[in-house]
């Protein structure tokens, strides 16, 4: 068994980190309906987030810096649904198969962009959208079908 099919809690930290495509989209402002529970994603990114390289800038202090900053190593079951279906961590969680695009599965850390999956240069940093109009910036397709491959 490679570490791809791996329970999360078995991965030591290189295989941990390596399981992130690279997407950006834990990295965006999301709203959580409070009857159904469902995620909406914006394209407003955390203040750390680099555009162009679709990474945090301050990867190793980003939850000091960023006290409401995702940690997804420490996540319960039900906080899993705040990702989105695409990502690594959520299919792993769930049981289910990397997609071909995914940079373990094709070899390439750029795979994540070509199949437009990721928000590089497709986002606005939070410091440009105040915090009452951040709604409007709602995306509306999180590649729902994505995570097929």
């Amino acid at each position: 068994m490679t570490f791809r099919q791996q329970p999360l809690a078995d991965l030591d930290e290189q295989q941990w980190e390596a399981l992130c495509d690279g997407c950006g989209l834990c990295c965006m402002h999301k709203f959580q309906d409070e009857d159904s529970g469902e995620m909406f994603y914006t394209n407003v990114a955390c203040h750390l987030f680099d555009a162009a390289s679709c990474r945090c800038t301050d990867y190793a202090r980003r939850r000091q810096r960023v006290p409401d900053c995702m940690h997804i190593r420490t996540f319960t079951p039900e906080q899993f649904a705040w990702l989105p279906v695409s990502c690594a961590y959520r299919l792993r969680f769930e049981g289910r198969p990397l997609p071909d695009w995914h940079p373990l599965c094709s070899g390439d850390r750029e795979s994540v962009h070509a199949a437009g999956i990721s928000m590089r240069h497709a986002c606005v940093s939070e410091c440009e959208v105040p915090e009452d109009e951040r709604a409007a910036h709602i995306l509306l397709h999180i590649g729902e079908d994505s995570h097929e491959g």
